[in-house]
């Protein structure tokens, strides 16, 4: 009887358990093999991330202060505009719209050529800013330049080729610093033939907690005066009268469009560009023998926000969320199937 519990638990052994212990043993051997090879190629994917521009590849960069037309990479273009428009503290989801955003305005402007010798200039006023590498890390901290620099180049190779278009073509990608909650209608800053279906008035919530979004700007009655008269040599206003300094009326967004300054209206464009104002959205306040002009907002307001889409960005929002808030109607699109 002993001899056949023996038997037993030998024919357990050798037909059921020691196959089981194997074939748990191989398929414990080989699973972090498989996950060791997929994470190795997604490492070689992110750290070769290339990309063959057909078209674009190069572009000509004129130096505004020197006159100077330098030829260099397209993406190593963006690397210093983006580090020169955005700040690098920003999460990564926002700096890779950014990205996106210069690159694609930067084709708009290779298709509607605004210099003979150039395809964008580095002057911000006219095209969009332009930092050298070299400059660029001066103005950081020596602990945090290379990783800055890294983080820029991240968001720039993370959306290789990728460009904004509406029906198929590249947009004209405006952003602004802060848009004090609602962005602009470009009718509204540059007047007419500046109609885009895709730059409508959106809403985002949040700007608030950045340094854009509010301002204040005083004067007194004589500066306010000889401000105005750099335009404007008539111009007279009666500060005892309510009515002869005012707003008129508002914009869809809620920014200024007409003011009243006595004997003249003008433009809350006009106005912001005379006074040195942040934004168009503002109030007047009166007090004390002053004027002041309280701002929200950074910029003329219309694209995407900057502040924005960081807000967006810290609410989970990726790259293609956000530039997709700020243009309506728009596919995020490969540039080589243009």
């Amino acid at each position: 009887m002993k001899k056949v519990f023996i038997y037993f638990w030998v024919f357990l052994l050798v037909f059921f358990l020691l196959p089981a212990m194997l074939t748990k043993k191989d398929v414990e051997a080989k699973v972090p093999e498989n996950n060791a090879n997929e994470n190795t190629e997604q490492t070689e994917n992110i750290n070769n991330n290339t990309y063959d521009y057909k078209n674009y590849g190069t572009i000509k960069l004129l130096h505004t202060s020197t006159g100077e037309v330098e030829e260099l990479p397209l993406d190593t273009y963006l690397c210093n505009v983006v580090s020169s428009e955005m700040p690098v503290d920003f999460e990564m989801e926002a700096l890779k719209a950014q990205a996106v955003v210069a690159r694609t305005y930067t084709i708009y402007k290779i298709q509607n050529k605004k210099h003979n010798n150039a395809d964008i200039c580095d002057d911000s006023s006219c095209c969009q800013a332009w930092i050298s590498k070299e400059d660029r890390l001066a103005r950081w901290d020596e602990d945090k330049r290379e990783s800055n620099w890294a983080k820029i180049e991240q968001s720039v190779n993370e959306t290789k080729g990728k460009i904004i278009t509406y029906e198929g073509k590249p947009i004209n990608a405006f952003f602004h610093s802060n848009s004090g909650g609602t962005t602009e209608l470009p009718v509204n800053v540059w007047g007419g033939g500046t109609e885009y279906p895709y730059l409508q008035v959106v809403e985002t919530a949040g700007e608030e907690g950045y340094a854009q979004y509010s301002s204040e700007a005083t004067f007194t009655k004589d500066e306010l005066i000889e401000k105005l008269k750099t335009k404007y040599e008539d111009i007279t206003i009666d500060f005892n009268n309510d009515e002869d300094l005012k707003i008129l009326d508002y914009t869809d967004s809620g920014r200024v469009k007409t003011v009243k300054f006595g004997n003249h209206e003008l433009s809350g464009t006009e106005t912001r560009s005379l006074l040195g104002l942040k934004s168009t959205n503002f109030e007047i306040i009166r007090g004390d023998g002053n004027i002041k002009f309280a701002v929200k907002g950074y910029g003329h307001g219309v694209g995407m926000s900057q502040t924005g889409a960081d807000t967006l960005a810290k609410e989970g929002k990726n790259y293609e969320d956000i530039i997709k808030h700020f243009y309506v109607g728009v596919e995020i699109q490969d540039i080589n199937s243009l």
